[in-house]
């Protein structure tokens, strides 16, 4: 036992819809040898963490409220039960559905208003009372139902530290922002095709390529990134599955290896995750597998296995990768119902 009452054994920490029956922000084990999951505590007293994020350190760990009215919270991270450190911040902004931490303040894409907001970190690591800027999206896209306005889906710093980069899935467009008094800025935004309906993006360990996965159509937008002058040039847009989906399919979660060998994402619809070899300045869509569940909304890599978070049928799922192939295998689940997101301490 550590000195702090933390244990030295590898936490993960999930989000869920409590809307939905989801037990809150779930506490559990990691096994080292082959990356199974313990549940070990579950906390709700935030509606609806669907996405979390964890400082440096490993002491504190964020999450948005995905409600109407929006929120975020910091939580301790002593023992097993996380504890929330000072009440709900309100992001001016609806439906919150990721954040982030960037140049000492959590940034919180807002899906329902379109916005980024900043709210500033205290020394400690719990949130100042009220946030210090937002910056509002404007535009829409093609899409009748789904691209009315603009829906920030994610919002994150680039490699470089250098700048806060969103994705946009009405607007269908990626904006380059950096702080200025506490305030998002625009610096920049690049567009992407119309109808793409982007939704998360992901980096290269290079820090020169970014890959931006589709919702409202199953691909993924290769891009060149100059973190210099915060510059993002599409280069081309890569299928995700090896034919025409049979029914619905919605991208969600991407997570490149931290070889930088491989890129994977989740299909929900489809439920399967999908391995792109990484071919020079493109990707090579080489396999699928099953996600282990139904409703893929997040993806998350640890030493050599994926994770996906299977929101309709409720459970978190990991599997081995194939060191060679980057191929998937299903090795086990754990019943989280609603369950939205999983990060590692």
């Amino acid at each position: 036992m550590a000195q702090d009452g933390r244990t030295d054994r590898p936490r993960a920490f999930i989000g869920s819809f409590t809307a939905a029956g989801g037990p809150g922000l779930v506490t559990a084990e990691v096994a080292p040898d082959d990356g199974a999951l313990t549940l070990v505590a579950a906390v709700k007293d935030l509606p609806d963490p669907s996405y979390l994020a964890l400082a440096p350190g490993g002491t504190t760990l964020y999450a948005v409220s995905e409600t109407a009215e929006g929120a975020v919270a910091a939580y301790r991270l002593n023992g097993d039960r996380p504890e929330l450190a000072g009440p709900p911040v309100p992001v001016d902004g609806g439906e919150p559905t990721h954040l982030s931490l960037y140049d000492g303040h959590v940034l919180t894409a807002n899906y329902g208003s379109g916005s980024v907001t900043a709210v500033p970190v205290r020394p400690d690591g719990a949130l100042a009372t009220k946030p210090s800027g937002l910056l509002q999206h404007t535009g829409s896209g093609p899409h009748d139902r789904r691209q009315r306005g603009p829906h920030a889906h994610q919002v994150q710093p680039d490699p470089s530290g250098r700048w806060a980069v969103s994705v946009d899935l009405g607007t269908d467009s990626v904006r380059v922002c950096a702080l200025e008094e506490g305030a998002p800025v625009l610096h920049r935004e690049f567009a992407l095709r119309p109808g793409s309906g982007p939704r998360h993006m992901a980096f290269h360990p290079d820090g020169e390529h970014a890959y931006v996965v589709n919702e409202l159509t199953p691909t993924v937008t290769v891009c060149r990134w100059g973190a210099a002058d915060g510059f993002l040039k599409p280069l081309t847009e890569i299928p995700l599955l090896p034919g025409a989906p049979a029914g619905d399919a919605y991208p969600s979660g991407i997570v490149v290896s931290p070889d930088g060998r491989f890129v994977w994402t989740a299909t929900r619809g489809e439920d399967v995750l999908s391995v792109l070899a990484v071919v020079g300045d493109g990707l090579r869509l080489t396999g699928t597998v099953p996600c282990g569940g139904q409703w893929p909304r997040a993806l998350a890599e640890r030493d050599g296995f994926l994770y996906a978070a299977n929101e309709r049928s409720g459970d978190v799922s990991w599997f081995a990768v194939d060191e060679a192939t980057g191929l998937p295998r299903y090795d086990g689940s754990v019943r989280v119902t609603a369950a939205s997101c999983v990060v590692f301490g």
